[in-house]
């Protein structure tokens, strides 16, 4: 095993400064537009920014381009911690001149920032901030764009430009990428980031647009565009997008793109090309469709059937004259939402489903384990792990029948390494064993919370929705609360488990491992 090559580590942890300096830019048009008084301060922010990140990189530039998989580690584990330390430049220089009931309850401490900028970059879409409303547009903006560069992930708008610079970045690509599979579009993993990052951009677009012309004002239609898309979560209102539950055109377009979102989004590139066989014959993707469609009719049945008269928990809805009930298509359109947001870890909400019969509860906290496709925005296990796992369990039992029959698990009609399947099965393990232990730790650091220090199960949903990069969870951390009050200690643990799960475990792991820092 090699020494560590730190330089090239440090290099690029200063490009990634660079980068994240250049997006630090956009806010200020906004700034400008919207006259809030910020765009000094958002300038100032980017050129701190800027400066670290080019004494940072031109102090390394002469560092051997040489990127081996330690490295590569290294630099999407620390890297995402880089981005999280910078990306709250904005939010502390811009908080020196906000107005006195945009600070309320000490909400821009140095904590509540960090658990804010960490909850926008691995999409998690938790918030802290109690009224969303009175916060400058710029910083808004600022909010929703730090989800949207962590959606796709900065390290692959990094590998894009590596070779230009004599790097290559297939370890960047192993170590960040969601998901077992690492499909590609085309042999050079550039080419293939490229293409992910246009795809990414048009898919904005395209949702900002319709949204537009279905009643969303044009600000409001780019952050919850590039909320959806990166299955994040942020909303510039305080009732998140219940506040167009009058639109069911609206609500169908934010149901359509955060399905997409939870799309391999090398599947959606197929797509994008006419290859519609390609999508319908990929298992995952039949696995998720019938995953979403399944549980939202069920969840659809049990609302429509147990709404009563007065029951306000769906805002706007319509209800049925005679009966006192929602109407099917109601109660269809707000299940159908709330499921896709939950398993593509979303976290938007359109309706206080903690209101809703206890046996959806339940069904909602197993979704919060699920997860959407591989290869997409989305955080959880993942449903190719999950599909892969129930196979080999279903193939044990027939070993025990046939002990001498050689049965490989098969996805997407090819024979599945063992390899992989332990892979997948120590995943499984130690993400329930995570989840566990963190449940029992945060139920303890958050006993001096609002919450009570006995009430393990919306401790247990809100270390699930962390871990998942979901947002929203259960009881006291529902869909319209915030997590305002969780104790310091509770939210830095919080942002802890956020960024663990937006890197799938191990590559954070990984870092407090000894045998990643020795060499020969």
């Amino acid at each position: 095993m090699k020494t560590l090559n730190f330089k090239i580590v440090i290099n690029l942890m200063g490009m990634m400064m660079l980068m994240n300096a250049l997006f630090m830019l956009l806010p200020v048009i906004i700034s400008l537009i919207y006259r809030d008084g910020l765009h000094f301060h958002l300038i100032l922010s980017s050129v701190l920014v800027a400066f670290l990140g080019g004494i940072t990189y031109f102090s390394t530039k002469k560092a051997k381009k040489k990127l081996g998989k330690r490295e590569g580690y290294l630099v999407v584990g620390i890297g995402w911690i880089v981005l999280v330390l910078t990306g709250m430049v904005p939010y502390l220089i811009s908080s020196t001149c906000l107005p006195e009931i945009a600070l309320e309850k000490n909400s821009w401490s140095l904590t509540n920032l960090f658990f804010e900028t960490m909850s926008g970059y691995t999409t998690t879409g938790s918030t802290i901030f109690n009224d969303i409303e009175v916060i400058p547009e710029s910083i808004l903006f600022w909010r929703s764009l730090t989800h949207w560069i962590g959606g796709m992930g900065i390290i692959v708008l990094a590998i894009a430009i590596l070779p230009f610079l004599g790097i290559g970045g297939m370890q960047l690509f192993v170590a960040e990428s969601s998901g077992i599979e690492t499909n590609k579009l085309h042999p050079r993993i550039t080419d293939t980031a490229k293409r992910l990052w246009f795809l990414y951009v048009f898919l904005t677009f395209v949702q900002t647009i319709l949204l537009w012309m279905f009643g969303m004002n044009l600000f409001d239609a780019v952050n919850h565009s590039m909320s959806s898309i990166s299955s994040g979560g942020f909303s510039t209102k305080n009732a998140s997008t219940s506040n167009w539950n009058h639109s069911a055109a609206i609500q169908y377009t934010i149901i359509l793109f955060m399905f997409f979102a939870g799309t391999n989004f090398i599947m959606l590139y197929h797509l994008m090309k006419g290859r519609f066989k390609t999508l319908l014959q990929n298992e995952e993707f039949k696995w998720y469709l019938g995953v979403v469609l399944s549980i939202s009719v069920i969840v659809s049945c049990i609302v429509f059937l147990h709404s009563e008269p007065g029951n306000n928990s769906i805002p706007f809805a319509q209800i049925n004259a005679e009966t006192g009930r929602y109407t099917f298509e109601n109660s269809f359109r707000y299940s159908l939402f709330q499921v896709v947001s939950i398993i593509t870890s979303t976290g938007f909400t359109s309706a206080d489903h903690g209101a809703w019969p206890p046996f959806v509860m339940m069904i909602f906290f197993a979704l919060l384990f699920v997860g959407a496709s591989a290869g997409s925005t989305s955080g959880g296990i993942k449903i190719v792990r999950h599909v892969i796992l129930l196979k080999n369990c279903w193939f044990e039992l027939k070993r025990l029948i046939h002990p001498n029959a050689i049965i490989p698990v098969r996805y997407n009609k090819k024979a599945v390494s063992q390899t992989v399947v332990y892979n997948v099965m120590a995943f499984f393990a130690t993400y329930m064993f995570i989840w566990i232990a963190s449940s029992v730790l945060m139920t303890l650091l958050n006993s001096n919370s609002f919450v009570s220090e006995f009430d393990f199960i919306s401790n247990a949903s809100l270390t699930a929705s962390s871990l998942g990069n979901v947002g929203p969870g259960l009881g006291h951390y529902g869909p319209v609360n915030n997590l305002s009050g969780l104790t310091d200690s509770a939210k830095w643990f919080t942002s802890f488990l956020m960024i663990l799960g937006r890197l799938e475990l191990f590559t954070i792991l990984i870092l407090f491992t000894p045998f990643l820092w020795k060499s020969n």
